[in-house]
């Protein structure tokens, strides 16, 4: 049945009968369509398709409440409206500053036989797919949800941990790597499944899955570890991933939204559908939302460090590099001290630079011994932390080792932006969910890891051989949406490690990957070895961005992006295969600064206005600038 026929029907249907029609909601621009429909048992279905190409089959819908199956046995009660709805935001940590948001979007109010209720919301925007389920409340079970792709689809996925396995039991992190361009259907190696954002494609069309909208009252999710057909199912938390004494699943009264951004590549790589279904930036001072760049000791020379010395050696360098912040990381209150901390936030305070602090979020449910410990697991314990930092002259807290998706630890997440949020501290979570949206909702969240970032590149030769690909592989899935603290970037030498990129493609990540405090690996000495322009073009990169571009690229081989600071380009690729890649590049007058002859050198040279080829070696990669 076609909208303009569904729309002349009665919008509240004869309780008890089954729906025989098909009911579709379509984008503004009528390229994107959803077909929903209930079969001949009650089952809500849906179906997704894009300028005429089938890009989801038939998927299922419902919830399973420890009180109902809303799965079957239903019927519907009435199909509303299709309403236009509009949003405007800004963002300071993602990809476009000003953001606009515009869908159709129609409510289905479905009943089972006690009368008992579950209501579908679908939006439907020009660039994706979004619903959530509302019911009269009750703990959650299970999910229904399905995401059926074509037989001949392709996915890239990245497995989901298994909780209580890895480093002193601190999984799950979100750390797995990627498996690149498997066939639809292919089980996951790890019985958790597999992780948001899922990348797959099918047909013409690219699809990325995610969630957003997490208020606390709900678990995270993610993919089960079987697809059989091809047929992806939303997965819950293991019983592990609970805050101790705190519940594992949601109460069903309102899902987070299941997203689905959707269209030819570059459509899903500008789309900002993540944060466009978060929910609005609580209230937080503006004067305090501040992206910047971070000096780091820890990525390359690890804890013994973290001494007051030389805490003030790299505060000295943020200065040098015209940076914003300085990260003190684990064991400050041992190895530094309360009152040295605050003598060393002081002294970054008057050069100009804001200093963070690193603290462990875990009680007893991981076997980290790292400290500050055991400070932030209630309200008040959390309060008064908060006040004493803030007095001390602290801008910022990392917080790390969380234990799960369960729905107390999702509320742990956001008691804990809440109550930092009332301090004025920004947050950086480590060892942690992926944000799903947060960014938006909670404007002091600067960005989160829920990656294998480059400091696994320093503990394993075999890690950091697999970087490489991993790296170009996290923009278009890990941080498509969500903030990412990668700690991108090597210039100089990695202690027992043999680097297996080239200099270009350290400083691409600077570019390609978005955080909104970019914590920069590099240490003074290995700064030292770049040339002046490339330290030049490190002091001046843009802490925010206006917008982006995506121009060529293909998940874990090679990415080209262009991105816009004001009236200032930033065209940015790097390329993760053995062989040479070639993009061509639409650049204005201005500067490229790409790969020398040796892995670890430089070349820079003008550009002109124009279309130019741009060839990036193996493992290498470049940055371009110039004024719009």
């Amino acid at each position: 049945m076609k909208l303009a026929q569904v729309l002349t029907i009665p919008a509240l249907l004869v309780a008890g009968q089954a729906c025989a029609f098909a009911h579709d909601i379509t984008s503004p621009d009528k390229q994107v369509k959803v077909q929903f429909e209930l079969s001949p048992r009650g089952e809500p279905t849906y179906a997704v398709a894009r300028a005429g190409q089938p890009v989801l089959l038939t998927s299922h819908l419902g919830l399973r409440l420890q009180s109902a199956d809303l799965t079957r046995g239903l019927r519907l009660l009435s199909a509303g409206e299709t309403q236009r709805v509009a949003d405007d935001y800004t963002l300071a940590t993602g990809k476009r500053r000003n953001n606009h948001y515009e869908a159709s979007e129609r409510r289905f109010a479905l009943r089972d036989k006690q009368g008992r209720k579950l209501d579908i919301v679908f939006r439907v925007s020009n660039d994706g797919v979004a619903f959530r389920y509302e019911t009269a409340g009750g703990t959650v079970r299970s999910e229904a949800t399905s995401f059926a792709f074509p037989s001949a689809a392709r996915a890239w996925l990245q497995p989901m941990s298994v909780a209580q396995t890895g480093w002193a039991n601190t999984n799950p992190s979100y750390e797995e790597y990627y498996q690149a361009d498997i066939a639809v259907g292919t089980p996951s190696p790890l019985p958790s499944g597999w992780v948001f954002p899922a990348l797959f494609r099918s047909g013409d069309n690219w699809v990325a899955l995610t969630e957003a909208g997490m208020d606390g009252s709900w678990h995270a999710s993610r993919l089960q570890a079987k697809s059989p057909g091809g047929e992806y199912r939303i997965g819950g938390p293991t019983a592990p991933e609970a805050f101790p004494g705190g519940a594992l699943m949601g109460n069903g009264a309102r899902s987070p939204w299941r997203v689905l951004a959707l269209g030819p590549l570059a459509t899903v790589m500008q789309s900002s559908l993540g944060t466009d279904l978060a929910a609005p930036a609580i209230p937080f001072d503006p004067a305090l939302v501040k992206p910047g760049h971070a000096s780091w000791s820890w990525a390359i020379m690890k804890d013994d460090a973290t001494v007051f010395d030389v805490q003030k050696k790299f505060i000295d360098y943020a200065v040098q590099m015209h940076w914003d912040y300085t990260l003190v990381d684990a064991d400050w209150d041992r190895k530094i001290g309360y009152e040295r901390m605050r003598e060393l936030a002081q002294y970054a305070t008057g050069k100009g630079i804001g200093l963070l602090a690193w603290y462990n979020s875990s009680g007893s449910w991981n076997k980290t011994e790292y400290s500050p410990k055991g400070k932030l697991l209630t309200h008040d314990a959390r309060r008064a932390e908060f006040a004493r930092l803030r007095e001390m002259g602290i801008k910022g807290v990392k917080i790390d080792f969380f234990g799960g998706d369960g729905q107390s630890f999702i509320a742990y997440y956001i008691d804990i932006l809440k109550d930092a949020a009332e301090a004025g501290l920004l947050v950086n979570f480590h060892g942690a969910t992926l944000p799903r949206g947060w960014s938006r909702t909670y404007p002091n969240l600067m960005t989160a890891e829920a990656v294998r970032g480059f400091e696994f590149s320093t503990f394993e030769q075999g890690w950091q051989d697999k970087v490489a690909t991993h790296a170009a592989m996290v923009p278009f899935a890990r941080n498509l949406f969500d903030p990412m603290d990668f700690t991108p970037m090597a210039f100089g030498d990695i202690p027992k490690i043999k680097r297996a990129t080239r200099n270009g493609f350290e400083l691409a990540e600077a570019v390609l990957f978005t955080s909104g405090i970019q914590h920069f690996a590099e240490i003074p000495e290995g700064m030292a070895t770049a040339p002046a322009y490339v330290q030049d073009l490190l002091r001046e990169l843009p802490r925010s961005w206006d917008d982006v571009r995506f121009v060529d690229g293909v998940p874990a081989r090679y990415l080209v992006l262009a991105r816009r600071a004001g009236d200032t380009w930033y065209v940015a690729g790097f390329n993760a295969q053995d062989s040479a890649q070639e993009a061509s590049v639409d650049l204005g007058a201005g500067t490229l600064v790409t790969d020398g002859a040796g892995e670890r050198e430089f070349s820079q040279r003008p550009t002109v206005a124009g279309k130019q080829k741009i060839t990036m070696q193996p493992h290498g990669g470049f940055v371009a600038v110039f004024k719009q």
